[in-house]
């Protein structure tokens, strides 16, 4: 009992590794924990808008039977932590809105199979985490409950900065000590960039590994579950549990679920790294080509073969998801209409008027806009020239990776093609396009359906966290965390943002 933390504000600040252990060993209690928690969060949100939903009154409850269970020697692999879930997973009893006002006031009566993997095994709900307006956008700023802001700021400045999108409630939580970890998803970067932005740990997993089964649906071919976490130890261990095979999920793989804790601290001797030519961008700036090579030398220093390698196809990967991403996320969100559930117009004489004012008036500026390019590109003159060639181009990059793969375990590269930016930033709100330039890195292996990995690595020359991208093999998410410890141990990335709120 004498090592234990002596202020509730060092509780917060532990990894989920060392707070389940501490748990199990009756350092602390849950509740204490979870305590700590809330009184960050009291402190912390106001300035930050990571929660959009606080279930302290359920955390508490779910602490206390925690004890109960670590009393007795029992509990599952996650008892007593304290998370934080992304406000896309349906959660029953608790209002889950995916940040939209078409689903201002829905509360499910259903529990989504990841979130339901996590109370199996003992985790505590803290509240639902702000969000890009159904997970699209890059920034936080599309939200019904306004922009999430990132913890960290640039140095000699005051500017509130993005923590990236659209998980970036998950990623300012995580990265002020608001949870020990939370879960979040990604569709075309949007675990990576948001982790990489706010010097977190960020896996995507393969598509099909965790259920999307009541996960508010974007994109369905595209959309996966991942959590962000503060170490890559901590990744491994969220990931084990929201991992399973769900047959409410046709898109769910019946695989078994490797240990992915055993594969950390493993020799990478003689594996070999691709680093692809096409990921030399022009215009990106010289901080993050530095901060590759320093990966590239980091992963040689610690016996890896370097390889260099080609994804040919990389320049059309933005195209291509920006015409598949909205055709799917038109036919998705056709459902909210306002006839079963969700926001419905008032004063309306017709079922068309209540079709197209509720939908109107419910979704957002940048929802709306990806509707109408998904419906545009579905439609009867259009779908042969837009939709049907972006399947193919999406074909010829998965080969691509197919091919790389041969001669490569694993790839490097930058996460993001900058540090977080400022919020509001006028060049990326009057253009669409110069937003959606930030997932270039990672939409390419949504669209391929492969492993990826944001770790912190440096800061940039303000102070500002920078990651680096490991992608993997398909189901080869163990060797993506082993590289990925290894450049977390080389970078001794420890810096956390200064205290202002």
């Amino acid at each position: 009992m004498n090592n234990m933390p002596n202020s509730s504000s060092e509780l917060t600040k532990l990894t989920l590794k060392a707070a389940v252990d501490g748990l199990k060993a009756k350092t602390f209690s849950s509740t204490e924990l979870t305590n700590a928690f809330i009184g960050a969060i009291e402190t912390a949100n106001p300035a930050l808008n990571a929660y959009v939903e606080l279930t302290f009154d359920k955390a508490r409850e779910q602490a206390a039977a925690s004890d109960a269970k670590l009393a007795k020697g029992e509990g599952g692999a996650l008892e007593g932590a304290p998370l934080g879930i992304k406000d896309l997973y349906c959660t029953a009893g608790v209002r889950t809105t995916a940040c939209s006002g078409i689903l201002e006031n829905f509360v499910p009566t259903y529990e989504s199979t990841v979130t339901q993997n996590l109370w199996d095994q003992g985790a505590v709900m803290l509240g639902k985490l702000n969000m890009d307006e159904f997970a699209m956008g890059s920034s936080n700023e599309t939200s019904k409950w306004g922009s999430v802001v990132n913890p960290w700021k640039s140095r000699g400045s005051n500017a509130p900065l993005t923590p990236g999108g659209s998980s970036g409630g998950s990623a300012s939580a995580v990265a002020a000590d608001l949870c020990l970890a939370a879960t979040a998803s990604d569709t075309g970067g949007s675990i990576r960039q948001p982790a990489a932005f706010t010097g977190t740990v960020g896996i995507k997993p393969t598509y099909g590994r965790c259920s999307r089964y009541g996960m508010v649906a974007f994109a369905s071919s595209l959309d996966q579950a991942g959590p962000i976490t503060k170490t890559v130890e901590d990744a491994a261990i969220m990931l084990q549990v929201m991992c399973s095979h769900d047959v409410k999920d046709s898109t769910s793989l019946d695989l078994a679920i490797p240990d992915f804790s055993s594969f950390l601290g493993k020799s990478v001797k003689g594996l070999r790294v691709g680093i692809p030519d096409e990921y030399r961008l022009d215009g990106i700036p010289a901080e993050i080509d530095a901060l590759w090579e320093q990966g590239i030398a980091w992963l040689k220093d610690a016996g890896a073969e370097i390889v260099r390698i080609s994804l040919p196809h990389t320049k059309y990967a933005l195209p291509c998801y920006y015409i598949i991403a909205p055709a799917e996320a038109s036919s998705n969100l056709a459902r909210y209409d306002g006839m079963r559930y969700g926001h419905r117009a008032e004063g309306v004489t017709s079922l068309t008027d209540t079709y197209e004012m509720s939908r109107s008036e419910g979704f957002g500026k940048e929802v709306k806009r990806r509707i109408m390019i998904g419906t545009y590109v579905l439609s009867a003159g259009f779908y042969d020239a837009y939709y049907v060639k972006a399947l193919k181009v999406r074909r010829r990059i998965a080969e691509d990776f197919t091919k790389a793969f041969e001669t490569c375990d694993v790839i490097l590269t930058p996460a993001t093609p900058s540090s977080a930016f400022e919020l509001g930033d006028a060049a990326k709100a009057a253009d669409p396009v110069a937003m959606y330039l930030n997932d270039v890195f990672t939409v390419t292996t949504n669209l391929a359906g492969l492993p990826g990995l944001s770790v912190p690595a440096g800061l940039d020359s303000q102070g500002l966290p920078l990651g680096l991208q490991v992608i993997g093999k398909a189901l080869d998410e163990g060797t993506v965390l082993n590289i990925a410890s290894v450049l977390e141990k080389a970078a001794g990335f420890t810096t956390k943002p200064g205290r202002w709120w």
